[in-house]
């Protein structure tokens, strides 16, 4: 097993210089911290947690607030869990799950107890109950959602209102006079989830912007509702020959759906969708998409929040760019639509 000494022979410094750079405890010349990280990375050095823990009064924990709750996607979630954890043991933290419907009560619970340094919150609602707690907590937090008053926060996500944006004007460029947005559960929409109004409003306002017909309506994932919700949308606009769905789990079945009642992907309904390149790239035909990158969000909120609990500041709220790709799900207008 390598020690802090043989990282010290190795970078030619004292055992007490390997400390003072691992810990932040003391200023050390950029060359000599350098020197040192070199050598950790050389000889593979992973100091010991425990005693690092006990040494910083850290307990190297971090709380991962997770909503596992009605009209969430458990396998969107368990991406932005897995790149929380795999990036918190970059740097030598465990994770903590808990769960939203906990709420105040579960924050407090576990600021209280010392288990945890730092907290990652999802599910971010727009007055969300969690909010003045956690500008009076003690410890960082940073959440993957953004509420509607972000003072005193730190936030990251995916920027939804421009993911919308790019779906309607995409459609719209190709011709489609009349489109319609398939959106989250019911219950997403009444809990008043950033992340779905935030999508509502771009859809909304590029719609607008553009002089087309916009149309939403949530959809439950199951496949007589979507079944139920695309008839009655086509009865009520059968006009509409673009469709945009921020709803993974009803994908496959709307593809089902619109071959059943008769159309055509992209030939009469063009579709796309906000969700993960691999989801998208897995469907037939292939789906045009904004990517929703919970990797990279995840990625982003853990570096962010370890470089708060080592004394460094961070911008109020980011917002990850909407990347769009188009594939084989959209084409032109059919002419009737297009009249």
């Amino acid at each position: 097993m390598v020690t802090i000494a043989d990282v010290a022979r190795h970078a030619g410094v004292a055992a007490s210089t390997v400390s003072y750079v691992l810990s932040g405890k003391r200023s050390i010349s950029s060359e000599t911290r350098d020197r040192v990280q070199e050598a950790v990375r050389a000889l593979g050095y992973r100091p010991n947690a425990s005693a690092r823990a006990l040494a910083s009064n850290r307990s190297n924990v971090l709380a991962l607030v997770i909503p596992l709750r009605a009209g969430m996607h458990v396998p969107v979630l368990m991406q932005f869990a897995t790149a929380v954890v795999t990036t918190a043991r970059r740097f030598d933290h465990d994770v903590l799950l808990l769960t939203a419907d906990e709420g105040r009560s579960g924050l407090e619970r576990v600021s209280q107890s010392a288990l945890v340094d730092a907290l990652v919150v999802m599910d971010v609602e727009l007055h969300d109950e969690r909010v003045p707690l956690l500008r009076e907590l003690p410890m960082p937090s940073v959440l993957i959602g953004i509420p509607a008053d972000t003072e005193g926060l730190t936030c990251i996500d995916l920027d939804f209102f421009a993911a919308a944006e790019q779906c309607v004007d995409h459609l719209t460029d190709l011709g489609h006079h009349s489109i319609a947005l398939l959106g989250t559960p019911s219950a997403v929409y009444a809990r008043q989830t950033g992340f779905a109004h935030r999508t509502l409003a771009g859809f909304q306002a590029a719609a607008e912007r553009r002089g087309v017909v916009g149309i939403e309506t949530p959809c439950e994932p199951t496949f007589d509702a979507v079944l139920g919700t695309v008839r009655e949308l086509l009865e009520a606009q059968p006009g509409i020959t673009g469709l945009v769905v921020q709803n993974e789990p009803i994908i496959g079945p709307l593809l089902d759906v619109l071959r059943r009642l008769g159309r055509r992907v992209p030939e009469d309904m063009s579709l796309m969708a906000i969700c993960a390149d691999d989801v998208a790239e897995r469907q037939v035909p292939q789906l045009s998409s904004v990517t929703l990158p919970a990797d990279e969000i995840g990625q982003q909120a853990v570096e962010t929040l370890i470089a708060k609990l080592d004394g460094g500041t961070s911008a109020g709220v980011t917002l990850v760019p909407a990347r769009l790709t188009a594939r084989a799900s959209t084409c032109a207008a059919p002419a009737s639509g297009a009249d």
